[in-house]
């Protein structure tokens, strides 16, 4: 029986579209670690997360202190899913300098779900309180007014999922 080879999973879509329900499901594979940017910022800035300069600013602190640490776990011989928005241009910068520094293999995922359903999964993940940030219809809209998506000639190896 031969070992996976490791893999860095990646993720990109809007708010609640579902991007930590594919990482749980990813991280359950043998052998991988789910890193969920939330669960980290919530800790480190519980307070200071209101507007997207403010997540730009707190996100940077992050990513700078992790990199060397995702890479270690990668070239361990780890899978590790980064449950990141890769949203921007600049953000998925970050993801492919942390592949520069590695030869593993990786997997882009991009999902497209309307935002009429986003937003709804969104009222439905604030009600219920699980989440670490409550995000309102206003701050949706305010972060995605940032979003691109991913396109071939960043490199990545892109999977779509556009089902609901």
């Amino acid at each position: 029986m031969s070992t996976p080879t490791p893999t860095l999973y990646m993720l990109c879509g809007k708010i609640a579209a579902g991007k930590s329900t594919l990482a749980a499901n990813l991280a359950t594979a043998d052998n991988t670690v789910l890193i969920a940017e939330d669960e980290w910022l919530a800790t480190l800035f519980p307070t200071e997360l209101k507007t997207p300069k403010d997540y730009l600013r707190c996100a940077t602190k992050l990513r700078t202190a992790m990199a060397p640490h995702i890479v270690a776990l990668l070239n361990a011989g780890l899978s590790v899913v980064l449950d990141f928005q890769a949203n921007t241009v600049e953000s998925r910068a970050w993801l492919r300098g942390l592949l520069d520094q590695t030869d593993m293999d990786h997997q882009f995922h991009v999902l497209i779900p309307p935002d009429d359903l986003c937003l709804a999964r969104l009222q439905r993940r604030n009600e219920s309180g699980l989440h670490p940030f409550t995000v309102t219809e206003d701050q949706f809209h305010q972060f995605n007014a940032y979003f691109s998506s991913p396109t071939p000639d960043e490199g990545f190896n892109l999977i779509t999922h556009d089902t609901e």
